[in-house]
């Protein structure tokens, strides 16, 4: 397990990053960034903790996870201010992100021996209800519901864990092999803009 502590730890400070380089666009000043990383980094494991009746939830127990998120954010905050990027690049952390909280999130619910279906969909939860939190503060409509392939990369790569653990894979080597294939398949999404059917209105 502390691997995936070490994980979850990382997970935050990318979350955290994400979401200081979105709200940047905004023009929050430091201590708004710091709210929205942090809210960002733990809102989908805290969803998460509460749905499975994990309380109280991890970060109450541990404030480390918010250290982690506020000094994360604080770091962005004060090198994007010397540093242009293109308007995008949050988008590759928030990839690398969105690996790291669903294979947590998968973890966490089948150490707890949750059915397939529920440790699957507490992956893709833990995943992306931090972006969810993150575009709404920042008066934003979420990522999840107006970007190419995303929530689906989350549960392929939850299914994917959950399959190479029941074949008795080494858990630390299913997580990566996870992480990879969720990375790989939101990068191929957004570089070929690929997504699921829409349902367009008629005109």
């Amino acid at each position: 397990m502390k691997f995936i502590y070490l994980l979850d730890l990382c997970a935050v400070a990318v979350c955290a990053i994400t979401a200081t380089l979105e709200a940047r666009r905004r023009e929050l000043d430091w201590f708004g960034v710091i709210v929205i990383a942090v809210i960002a980094g733990i809102g989908g494991g805290t969803l998460r903790d509460i749905l499975l009746g994990r309380l109280p939830v991890y970060w109450i127990h541990d404030p480390i996870y918010v250290v982690v998120g506020a000094t994360a954010a604080t770091f962005t905050f004060f090198l994007g201010r010397h540093l242009r990027l293109p308007k995008n690049f949050f988008l590759i952390p928030d990839a690398i992100g969105l690996a790291l909280f669903t294979v947590i999130g998968t973890s966490v619910a089948m150490k707890l021996g949750t059915p397939w279906l529920i440790a699957a969909l507490m992956g893709v939860i833990t995943g992306v209800f931090g972006g969810v939190i993150r575009d709404i503060l920042c008066n934003e409509i979420p990522l999840i519901f107006r970007t190419d392939i995303y929530a689906t990369a989350s549960l392929a790569g939850a299914l994917l864990l959950i399959a190479l653990d029941s074949y008795s894979v080494n858990h630390n080597i299913a997580i990566v092999l996870s992480m990879v294939c969720i990375i790989l398949i939101r990068l191929v999404a957004i570089r070929w803009h690929i997504h699921l059917p829409r349902l367009r209105a008629d005109r």
